[in-house]
């Protein structure tokens, strides 16, 4: 794991104080086109936002009847402070990974949110925790009998994003970004500056300036 000039939480706070449109643009510059999870993965209220370091999760579906609480206990216990839970689920679309019992646990923990390329439950009792939860879908299955974890904190896939324990999540209303984490520091203060940017932009368009007038000044839609 990486270090960084800035103390962890700070790092998380920084990137939680921006946009995913604007972190997506920087890593276009560096040739990184495909760090977006899938559109269909979608905060369970638009106004959630959450920044922090990915957890990874792996499961798959299964009917054999194997019990897999230990494991699930063991995963949710190796959670740390400032993680984001990021669940890889084999394109299941059957079951809820994420429920009630599950969210208490992990901010227990420390985690900042959860990721899930699949479903959640209890979603009024998650709603009511005020933890950042971006799925795919909402159902009453749960995972036993279902469903079972293979692995965690080892690197997985979703959409075709490759994820690496410890890279940095950020998500909001648009949607979920993979930042690597030895890239992270740098790609934080450049969309800082993107940020600022359009602060001129928003101004000149104000000020009544013309869409070619921006363009001429630097600016950029």
């Amino acid at each position: 794991m990486s270090a960084f000039p800035v103390p962890p939480d700070e790092l998380c706070r920084r990137y939680t104080e921006l946009f995913t449109a604007a972190i997506n643009d920087v890593l276009r510059t560096r040739g990184l086109v495909d760090q977006a999870l899938p559109h269909e993965i979608r905060p369970l209220r638009d106004e959630m936002k959450v920044a922090g370091f990915a957890f990874t999760v792996s499961g798959e579906k299964n009917r054999d009847g194997a019990d897999d609480m230990p494991e699930r206990a063991a995963m949710l216990e190796a959670i740390g402070p400032d993680m984001v839970c990021v669940w890889e689920t084999g394109h299941d679309d059957e079951s809820a990974q994420w429920g009630e019992v599950m969210t208490m646990a992990a901010k227990r923990q420390g985690c900042r949110g959860a990721v899930v390329d699949g479903g959640v439950r209890d979603t009024d009792k998650v709603l009511s925790q005020d933890f950042p939860t971006f799925v795919r879908y909402r159902s009453s299955n749960g995972m036993k009998g279902r469903f079972r974890i293979t692995s965690w904190q080892e690197r997985i896939s979703i959409g075709g994003v490759s994820i690496a324990p410890g890279d940095v999540i950020v998500a909001d209303i648009d949607g979920v970004i993979v930042v690597p984490r030895a890239l992270a520091y740098d790609v934080l203060v450049e969309a800082e500056q993107v940020r600022r940017n359009e602060v001129g932009i928003k101004e000149m368009i104000s000020d009544g300036a013309t869409p070619r007038d921006v363009v001429e000044r630097g600016g950029y839609f």
